[in-house]
């Protein structure tokens, strides 16, 4: 679950991460007697979105009078801000940061991200502040320091003299506050099964302190339960309505950019049947895992998920029959046809207990558009060759 910037400078707040002042608004009215509030000379207007790249995308501006908080919070507000982290349909902005201005002196790079090879959290930095860190990544990879912190003794002094040295700090007082920031980032990241922090950018003032200019949070779902007040920190405009319409009847939902639709029972299974379309020439639609037991509601509210989606030419049904009989799931996806107008062709594979039997099922029950796959690379293929003549 990812959380937006004033959300997460709310989390920073309690662990005296330093950021500017700030109030978010969702209007223009409130936006101007926020900034009244904090005082200004100058303000920032940032929208707020789940995505990075906001000020790239016109979402980040720069506003020296009331007026010009108003003109800008007017603008940005309800825009359709596209960044390279949206993808071209962008994301409407429903609510403004207001933020005090700082004094910046200099600009970096900061995270703590899970790095799923060491299994152990692992800080990130860059003196290349302000910048996209997938392109210092590619363009000047030596700019990038990362210091793995394995937290069964937590973060030490050797870990943040790392970080001040990579960060080319040489005043003692301003390694000090590096090394004091980023301990901090660090108990904020562990204390609440968090999956990524990243600050882009960091800021140092003149003064030689540190101050999160910015402020992305994600955590892990699965940890949700021990920590209500950041589940309740949830937006659910921001995430994909389809998956979160999913997840209400239990289904993991992915969207992707194919046009085969695929239904799979098990997450593993789900990405052999994605690998098998792509390698049949195919590309598929979703991710779309029904768990263990699909009966005909989860296959139906599948179909219809799916099909939401107008790119979609063909559905690959894929599922092993081990806790549920394969013969019950056939008669749930021929009772599921019935409860939704599936009007693409539907290309069935089934393996596991009583497939045979199943398979019997499917070729009997006379659906013009279902189609029995023998095997995974049999379904696949006439799934494939389904969406290619649609």
């Amino acid at each position: 679950m990812n959380i937006h910037e004033y959300q997460a400078k709310q989390l920073f707040a309690k662990y005296d991460v330093p950021t500017p002042k700030g109030i978010m608004v969702e209007s223009v009215k409130d936006a101007v007697i926020a900034a009244q509030e904090l005082g200004g000379p100058i303000w920032v207007v940032k929208a707020q979105i789940h995505a990075g790249g906001r000020g790239l995308g016109g979402g980040v501006k720069l506003a020296k009078t009331l007026d010009e908080v108003e003109e800008l919070a007017n603008e940005i507000l309800g825009m359709t801000l596209v960044t390279h982290q949206t993808g071209p349909e962008g994301k409407l902005v429903q609510k403004l940061y207001i933020e005090d201005g700082a004094d910046i002196q200099s600009e970096y790079y900061l995270s703590v991200v899970l790095d799923r090879k060491l299994e152990m959290p692992l800080i990130m930095a860059s003196t290349e502040g302000g910048m996209n860190i997938e392109d210092v990544a590619e363009n000047t990879p030596e700019k990038i320091i990362t210091v793995p912190v394995d937290p069964t003794i937590g973060f030490q002094g050797f870990h943040g003299r790392e970080l001040a040295f990579g960060l080319e700090l040489t005043d003692k007082a301003e390694q000090a506050n590096i090394i004091t920031f980023a301990h901090k980032l660090y108990t904020l990241y562990m204390d609440n099964d968090a999956e990524m922090i990243e600050i882009n950018p960091l800021v140092k003032t003149g003064k030689g302190e540190f101050i999160a200019l910015d402020g992305k949070m994600g955590f892990d779902n699965s940890a949700l339960g021990r920590h209500p007040d950041i589940a309740a920190m949830r937006d659910l405009t921001e995430e994909d309505p389809d998956e979160v319409e999913a997840a209400k009847y239990g289904l993991s939902y992915v969207a992707l950019d194919g046009e085969i639709g695929c239904m799979v029972n098990g997450a593993g299974l789900a990405m052999g049947t994605m690998d098998t379309i792509n390698y049949m020439g195919g590309t598929p639609a979703n991710f779309l895992d029904v768990g263990g037991s699909a009966n005909a509601e989860t296959v139906a509210k599948g179909f219809e998920i799916i099909l939401k989606n107008p790119n979609v030419k063909a559905i690959f049904v894929n599922i092993f029959g081990g806790i549920v009989r394969c013969d019950r799931i056939a008669n749930g996806i021929i009772e599921a046809t019935k409860i939704t107008d599936v009007n693409v062709p539907v290309v069935v594979r089934l393996d596991g207990t009583n497939a045979p039997e199943a398979a019997e099922i499917l070729k009997n029950a006379n659906i013009a558009n279902l189609i029995v796959g023998d095997d995974l690379g049999d379904g696949a293929a006439k799934a494939v060759a389904a969406a290619a003549k649609a």
